[in-house]
């Protein structure tokens, strides 16, 4: 969450030139070369193209393309390759086919990338402690059952939570069409890939390499989407290699999806935390779920007050993170974190159905973020059934 800051105070003076940014949005060139590729290998200099085929992972045909495009130059827009539509004679997913799926199974990418860190970070020395941290429903200064909100606004202090939950949102999905985009704004944020009480000297979890990223913690959200029979649009590009600005580069790319899918209304963009003590300590928030640890998930939606403007479905967007967190609750109670209500935007004001991700923070390990982001794509999937056209 302290990373996010420099953009709260970005955002605020952003606003005020926000005529501005549109004008300079529109004339971002759009970089775009179909990848027809689900066969990429995942190295250190080369990212994957699909991640259930770096896992090993055998899925159902119109499984979701991801996109291949770490590399892609500093404000460029992300190369999207979507799913193709189910035909007649195509398997459907359905929810019996997520159930028979071992959610809980460490992917094989996953355990080499374990198994080889081990050897790897032999060397390593210790820096500072790791301290695991479960957040409770009374973390937040509002709670109803097992939903809870951590609320920092100044005119909505007290939220309706029974009211919002039972609210009936207008959206309709088509399952023939991409559903959800899928994006990382901080591309770069990656984790602790062993898991051991501490933390290494000089150790850097932001990495170019999206095997070990907030990317594979997205590509899992996706493989459950789809394995739900929803399509996805994934898109990897880069967008914080410089800090400042990555808001506005990613929000090109997202006016571009969704002006090329005008029934794609979701869009989530996938971060993780940081969590650091005066005392130099992490904490890794985590629950255990089916007796395997998951890193704990943090639901951000905003609302338009003082600064913060252009935003005239923060509402909706509030109804849709509660719903979600009570479908992941209900799923996997202990995995979320109270919801962030607060005076920013991040982008959330692009469609109705937008909320940023915190998956774990940069003392989880990357296989408990992996875990987490499959449990929230089920807890998506389960969302999305009631909204189908």
């Amino acid at each position: 969450m302290e990373e996010r800051e420099a953009y709260a105070r970005e955002e605020r003076a952003g606003s005020i030139g926000l005529k501005h940014r549109k004008r300079r949005g529109g004339m971002v060139a759009a970089a775009c070369a179909m990848v027809a590729a689900l066969t990429l290998l995942a190295s250190d200099g080369l990212v994957r193209g699909a991640a259930m085929v770096a896992a090993g992972l055998e899925l159902p045909q119109g499984a979701p393309a991801l996109l291949a495009s770490q590399s892609a130059p500093e404000g460029e827009i992300a190369v999207v390759v979507k799913a193709p539509a189910a035909s007649d004679n195509q398997p459907k997913a359905s929810k019996s086919a997520v159930k028979a799926f071992d959610i809980t199974a460490t992917p094989m990418d996953i355990q080499a990338v374990m198994d080889g860190a081990w050897a790897e970070f032999a060397d390593q020395k210790r820096e500072g402690d790791i301290k695991e941290k479960s957040y409770k429903y009374h973390d937040g200064t509002q709670e109803l059952g097992n939903i809870s909100i951590r609320n920092t606004t100044a005119t909505h202090q007290s939220v309706d939570i029974k009211k919002r939950l039972e609210t009936k949102l207008p959206l309709k999905i088509d399952p023939a069409k991409p559903a959800v985009l899928i994006y990382h704004t901080h591309t770069t944020e990656g984790y602790e890939l062993i898991e051991r009480p501490w933390y290494a000297r000089d150790w850097v979890s932001r990495t170019e390499n999206g095997g070990r990223s907030v990317v594979r913690v997205g590509e899992a959200i996706a493989e459950i989407l789809q394995r739900a029979g929803y399509q996805v649009i994934h898109d990897t590009t880069i967008y914080d290699r410089q800090y400042n600005g990555a808001y506005d580069r990613s929000r090109v790319m997202v006016r571009r999806v969704l002006k090329e899918n005008p029934g794609l209304l979701i869009t989530l963009d996938v971060h993780r935390d940081s969590i650091h003590l005066e005392s130099g300590a992490r904490i890794k928030p985590v629950a255990e779920i089916n007796g395997k640890k998951a890193a704990q998930v943090m639901l951000i939606t905003g609302i338009e007050e003082g600064l913060i403007i252009d935003y005239p479905d923060w509402e909706r967007n509030l109804d849709f993170a509660l719903q979600l967190q009570r479908e992941a609750e209900n799923l996997a109670p202990g995995l979320m974190r109270p919801i962030f209500f607060c005076p920013r935007r991040y982008n959330m004001n692009e469609t109705p159905y937008s909320l940023l991700l915190e998956m774990g923070s940069d003392a989880n390990t990357l296989e408990e973020a992996v875990y987490s982001g499959r449990l929230m794509g089920q807890a998506l999937a389960n969302w999305m059934d009631g909204h189908k056209s």
